[in-house]
């Protein structure tokens, strides 16, 4: 049975539950399942390997003691067991993290997490076909991928997905560019359910992972936080099966919720898709210098990137690779005192300008991927205009990009060491010095100097023109609003 129909067969069993109200709670309620029965695959490993093993939560809550028999507990045994004990003594688990890690990643996992189910034979069901999935296989592991997908898929029919789901091609392309080397730290401010922290951890292991010993040094490099629970909970999995043992360096919280001036990290590398379009809760922008003061969600990741980016040591500091719609690119205000400080502090080298649709169905917004390395000032700055491939005129669910339509950037790529040298003018690839950037009061938001004036009036197109134009009066509009507020606030002091 493939994994797809498992997942299905799951969701079917879970409609007929009273407890459990829509897509976003059967993700819940599939989340904390599918991460026990993960963990305990995982520990099964432990135990063999290790010679002073010991269960980092108590063995009557591990899958295999009452889960993993399909003739087990059920009815409402099952429920209160649930319910009573393995929710409250594991939320309430006392695991530091220097004594027992992996014990605090179960305890961070079910902080939130919520048993929706209250028909304990339709539990039991759930966790009869759970047990179809063997995760100890390494072929099925991989195959995890595709619960993944599925439970993503999901997500977005339940309307929320957006906020943290980039497209696999678009992160393998970051990933691929920015090259995060053995030894490096790689953080994703916003990591969601960890698709760049994935990629970063596989990129590693293939190109530069010789020995058990470099694994063990990999496992450390990896950083996240993210807000909201469930991603959290899929993020905590998705580490676990990549082969992360303890993957406490992934939080559950909010980055933005503390002084900027306190954070003491220096990280190599940063990939990452911070939320665009939200606002932050009120207080939050006060971390943040009084000039450069928002609740643009987007602007203050920007902020956060640029200050914990390690600074130039011998010569080159920390590289980036963020995700940014073009509302930060011509906005003006706080985002133009952002752009400066960006292009002074770093050097601001590649803006790849994606083409409309690659976030569909999530959003219609322009989205482009800033590179920027940290301790040297930009010069120029190089754009590459991403095209369609022949015959496409839009990307869609079914037709999502690929990661072989960015062979193209590959190959122009060049090396950042020579400052890029290789590099040509093309159809798709213009440079623009500082000094025109200063000119147009760092609005980034150039058009391809190769491409005449184009009127298209393909209905699809000029609903997306609007939804941009939309977009970008809104961006206006908010700008208006915190220079009145402010004015305001300073004329009643």
């Amino acid at each position: 049975m493939s994994i797809s129909s498992v997942i299905k067969s799951i969701q079917d069993i879970m409609r007929k539950d009273a407890g459990v109200d829509g897509d976003a709670q059967r993700l819940g309620q599939l989340s904390w399942l599918l991460f026990l029965k993960v963990f305990d695959a995982q520990e099964e490993e432990l135990e063999m390997e290790l010679d002073n093993y010991r269960a980092p939560i108590p063995e009557k809550y591990l899958w295999r003691s009452w889960a993993a028999d399909n003739q087990g507990i059920t009815g409402d045994e099952l429920l209160d067991f649930v319910n009573d004990e393995l929710f409250g003594d594991l939320k309430n688990l006392t695991a530091p993290v220097d004594l027992n890690p992996r014990g605090f990643v179960v305890k961070e996992a079910f902080s939130d997490a919520f048993n929706y189910m209250k028909n304990g034979t339709l539990l039991r069901q759930v966790i009869n076909k759970l047990n179809e999935i063997d995760f100890t296989d390494s072929n099925e592991r991989h195959m995890f991928g595709d619960i993944y997908e599925q439970i993503l898929r999901d997500l977005q029919s339940a309307g929320n997905a957006g906020e943290f789901y980039t497209p696999r091609a678009v992160t393998r392309f970051m990933v691929n560019r920015i090259d995060p080397k053995l030894g490096e730290s790689i953080m994703d401010p916003a990591c969601g359910t960890g698709g760049f922290l994935a990629c970063a951890f596989d990129h590693i292991k293939a190109n530069y992972v010789k020995t058990a010993a470099d694994h063990q040094i990999l496992q450390q490099q990896i950083h996240g936080v993210e807000k909201k629970q469930l991603p959290h909970l899929l993020c905590t999995t998705n580490m676990l099966l990549h082969g992360i043992e303890v993957p406490v360096q992934v939080r559950h919280g909010n980055t933005l919720n503390k002084p900027l001036s306190s954070w003491d990290e220096a990280i190599d590398v940063i990939v990452t898709n911070p939320p665009f379009g939200g606002t932050e809760e009120d207080g939050i922008e006060k971390n943040f210098p009084a000039e450069l003061q928002t609740r643009e969600t987007a602007d203050l990741f920007l902020q956060l990137i640029i200050e914990v980016l390690a600074d130039a040591n011998n010569g080159k500091g920390g590289r980036a690779a963020v995700v940014l719609p073009d509302g930060t690119l011509f906005g003006e205000g706080v985002k133009t005192k952002i752009k400066k400080m960006l292009t002074e502090e770093c050097n601001l080298h590649t803006i790849v300008r994606l083409p409309n649709g690659v976030f569909n169905p999530y959003t219609g917004i322009k989205t482009n991927i800033l590179f920027f390395t940290k301790g040297q000032p930009t010069q120029d700055i190089w754009f590459y205009e991403h095209p369609y491939p022949e015959g496409v005129k839009n990307y869609n669910k079914t037709k999502p990009m690929r990661f072989e339509e960015f062979q193209a950037e590959i190959d122009w790529w060049g090396d950042e060491a020579d400052g890029f040298a290789a590099r040509v003018e093309n159809e798709q690839a213009w440079k623009v010095s500082i000094d025109e950037v200063i000119a147009r009061n760092f609005n980034l938001d150039i058009k391809n100097p190769h491409v005449g004036e184009q009127i298209s009036h393909d209905p699809d197109q000029l609903l997306i023109d609007f939804a941009n134009q939309q977009q970008q009066i809104g961006e206006l509009r908010n700008q208006l609003k915190s220079i009145l507020s402010e004015a305001l606030s300073k004329g009643a002091l």
